[in-house]
């Protein structure tokens, strides 16, 4: 039995079709393939405007980005701590009782603020995700969760993703996502960005060290000591472990029982409740394409 030559005609049509979208797939530039793989558009590191440790201004409080994310839909993010998008006072740092500024903000991103001004704006994002908006919606009530978890998510403009690198400053990575805590004495690193320090870099690279888990709070917080403490406006900044691994958000400065300590949420804690609760699908940290290098 043969077929009729119409389907024929229409098979072959059909195949042809195919074949030339996967030709201009398999062809397109790159800025079209960007839509599909932020990562083929990441800036070189050492050019790069946007990266963990960059400023980010939010109705006017500055803080610190920690690590990039991105999503199924390739989007681009970077992260801060929640508490950057609050409208409770300086304070104000549980997140189940204190407001935030709504989803969709505008957020302005530079590197170079001080306390008299922004400085240069690098690139601009919304705030896409909070886990202090998230906590109020779900009506959380578990008080760990409420007092640590402190991430939110900024959406890179499009126009701004080709200026993003996920490497942190000086000492490069992360490599992943530490998921079994600190110890006491484990070396940690950072790079905070305050505008206390007038854009002066070369004060942002801080190492320091763990005092260990607190096991009251299940795991969801490493106070921690650094050669410098972290100061107002490094709130947000990301902590890495040995070999890179991105372990916590600078959440707070502490005053008791440890005065002058820093304390950082636990990422991986964060970053799970994000991915059950935010809406966004396919959330994922962006491991940097430099080595991690804990050299001074």
């Amino acid at each position: 039995m043969t077929r009729p030559l119409s389907r024929v005609y229409a098979a072959l049509a059909v195949f042809a079709a195919a074949a030339l979208a996967a030709s201009v797939l398999g062809f397109q530039p790159a800025q079209a393939r960007t839509l599909l793989s932020p990562a083929s558009a990441w800036a070189p590191a050492s050019s790069a405007l946007i990266h963990p440790g960059t400023m980010m201004y939010t109705a006017g409080a500055q803080c610190t980005g920690n690590f990039v994310f991105t999503d199924a839909a390739g989007n681009t993010y970077l992260g801060y701590a929640a508490h950057c998008a609050g409208t409770g006072s300086s304070t104000d740092t549980t997140g189940c009782q204190t407001g935030s500024v709504p989803l969709g903000t505008s957020v302005d991103l530079s590197d170079d603020g001080n306390l008299a001004s922004e400085g240069t704006v690098v690139g601009h994002g919304t705030l896409a995700y909070s886990s202090w908006i998230t906590e109020h919606q779900l009506g959380t009530t578990d008080a760990n969760t409420c007092a640590y978890d402190d991430l939110a998510l900024v959406r890179i403009d499009a126009d701004d993703v080709s200026k993003v690198n996920p490497s942190v400053p000086f000492w490069g990575g992360p490599t992943g996502i530490d998921t079994d805590g600190t110890a006491t004495g484990d070396r940690v690193w950072t790079y905070g960005n305050s505008s206390l320090r007038a854009g002066l870099t070369p004060l942002s690279p801080h190492t320091g060290i763990s005092l260990g888990d607190q096991a009251a709070d299940g795991g969801w917080s490493h106070p921690l000591y650094t050669l410098t403490p972290g100061i107002p406006g490094d709130s947000g900044s990301g902590f890495m472990t040995q070999g890179g691994k991105a372990v916590g958000v600078l959440s707070t400065l502490g005053l008791a029982p440890l005065p002058a300590s820093n304390n950082i949420g636990d990422l991986a804690k964060e970053l799970a409740f994000a991915q059950a609760h935010s809406g966004i699908s396919g959330l994922q940290l962006v491991n940097g394409t430099e080595p991690f290098n804990p050299i001074l």
